[in-house]
């Protein structure tokens, strides 16, 4: 690899629809301009029309909730309700990939079943006529955590390693590199996004420059799935909120999502202490406590009828104060005799 990529688009495909021929729609945009070791970076959107995956936006919530295997994070916004889920596709993304934008007015498109297989199916296609050794990237949108805005990354990838492992290589300075495996499928979709843009209705980029880690014919390789991190090593497993009421034994979906921006500290405490309180007991043998939950001012909330049992007690206030984290409330918990009381703080 001499250390220089050209992202070229190729425009002309025009709107896609069920049953269109991708593979000779790529080639009829490309014409004469495809060469050996070529990476094709497709949009799924139009893998996704040609698949007839195209429901109705009435069933949009219940397609996102379809499409999903777990819930990440929720958060109610001005908007509706917004979740971060894994996708049945894969990827964990925003709304199981069930997209809106792009499409008819009054329909939303689902992800490709099995993007891989729709990545491999084409590189099949297009080898089938052309005789090339190509790539195949098929390409989405999602968010990162730890940083804004949205980039595009491999949802499907045919004819090419995924991941380049440069773990065990010394670097520049002649230190053994130990973590580093770079996504190079995802840097691919990364920079096709930049000629494909969104608003141009330009869905396929032609990456030339990386032929050396193009895969011969008969080699599709393991595909994106293989950028999918387990869970046993995924740090950041579900949100802030999720994680402490999974933690607490409560089904997050079972407790109102949280507000984005957050709410009046009063609607938080309130959540806050609906955890809490719907949290299991931690003691075998112990029964969760009742508890009636006033509201006074300042928002000062008493909790009564509290267990007997002093381990109960320390239980349940901290199950109160873990809660409260969870939306970004320090509280002040003392003991009273009429119960608990909480101040946010």
């Amino acid at each position: 690899m001499n250390g220089e990529l050209r992202v070229v688009p190729l425009p002309g495909i025009g709107e896609v629809s069920a049953g269109d021929d991708v593979a000779a729609l790529i080639l009829a945009a490309a014409g004469t301009v495809l060469q050996d070791g070529d990476v094709l970076v497709v949009s799924s959107k139009i893998v996704s029309k040609a698949e007839g995956r195209t429901v109705g936006a009435q069933d949009r919530d219940e397609q996102i909730t379809a499409q999903s295997r777990r819930l990440v994070a929720a958060r109610r916004t001005p908007g509706g309700l917004a979740r971060i889920v894994e996708a049945a596709a894969g990827p964990v993304m925003a709304a199981a990939g069930v997209d809106n934008s792009n499409v008819a007015p009054g329909t939303v498109l689902l992800l490709p079943v099995d993007s891989d297989a729709s990545a491999r199916a084409l590189r099949s296609a297009l080898a089938a006529d052309t005789g090339l050794r190509l790539g195949v990237i098929v390409s989405d949108t999602a968010g990162r955590a730890w940083r804004d805005g949205q980039t595009d990354f491999a949802l499907g990838c045919a004819g090419l390693s995924p991941t380049e492992d440069l773990r065990g290589k010394n670097d520049t300075h002649g230190q053994r590199m130990e973590v580093t495996i770079r996504a190079v499928a995802d840097e691919l979709a990364g920079a096709a996004d930049l000629v494909k843009g969104k608003l141009s209705g330009v869905p396929v980029a032609l990456v030339r420059g990386y032929g050396d880690f193009v895969l011969p014919k008969d080699e599709d390789g393991p595909g994106a799935a293989a950028l999918l991190r387990p869970a046993a090593s995924d740090w950041f497993r579900y949100g802030q909120v999720e994680a402490v009421r999974w933690a607490l034994g409560v089904d997050p979906e079972l407790v109102e999502a949280p507000t984005a921006p957050p709410g009046p500290v009063l609607d938080r405490l309130l959540r806050a202490v609906e955890v809490a309180l719907a949290a299991p007991s931690p003691l075998p043998g112990v029964a969760a406590p009742v508890c009636v939950v006033n509201v006074e001012e300042a928002g000062l909330f008493v909790v009564p009828e509290l267990p007997a049992d002093p381990v109960a007690l320390g239980a349940l206030a901290q199950r109160l104060s873990a809660a409260a984290w969870s939306e970004d409330l320090t509280v002040t918990i003392t003991l009273e005799p009429r119960g608990l009381r909480l101040l946010p703080g």
